[in-house]
């Protein structure tokens, strides 16, 4: 028997077989994060993008503002189950009604899905809108205003933080009605 078996393998091409793609799941839970894990995870997806990826802070990218904003993830899900943390976005509210956006981040291995970041704005602004904002702003990237044109923003003014061209915008809140239940979020599936 142990010969045959050694025969066969002889025989086989391993390379002949299909290299299998990479998993990528297509499930992914969309919430205001509520766990230590989820914290974590979405402050390391930060830093990755913003001290690593894009060299804009140095070693990480808290400040002052974490200490009031709310931090929403976007988690994979395996077999239906909250796994990773693949994506993130803070909100906070400035004065009265007047909410921003910022710290939009998508791991790396993610972005490809498509409906990630889009997703994590939708609950961002939608969930605001439910706690009373009647203005939500964001200072974005000029390379990301196209997404958020096509997501019913508007450009206010162009301008320069950290060294980079960004755009002031405002989302179009009718375009996004208050979400009553945030801390339960919402699934999403993405193509396979």
């Amino acid at each position: 028997m142990l010969e045959m078996t050694s025969q066969i393998e002889s025989t086989l091409d391993y390379r002949s077989f299909a290299v299998f793609p990479k998993y990528q799941p297509v499930e992914y839970l969309v919430k205001w994060a509520t766990h230590p894990w989820e914290i974590a995870q979405a402050m390391q997806i930060r830093k990755d993008v913003f001290c690593e990826e894009q060299g804009i802070f140095d070693g990480h990218d808290k400040d002052d503002i974490d200490d009031k904003a709310q931090l929403i993830v976007a988690i994979s899900c395996e077999a239906g189950h909250p796994d990773t943390v693949v994506g993130t976005v803070r909100i906070h509210q400035e004065e009265t009604g007047v909410w921003y956006g910022s710290r939009l981040a998508v791991h790396k291995d993610y972005r490809s899905q498509g409906k990630l970041g889009a997703s994590l704005i939708k609950l961002a602004v939608s969930s605001a809108h439910w706690v009373g904002c009647h203005t939500f702003l964001a200072h974005v990237q000029s390379q990301n205003v196209p997404l958020f044109r096509r997501l019913y923003w508007d450009v206010l003014q162009q301008e320069t933080l950290l060294n980079r061209s960004h755009h002031l915008m405002q989302a179009r809140l009718e375009k996004y009605p208050p979400f009553q239940t945030p801390l339960n979020g919402f699934v999403i599936q993405t193509r396979g």
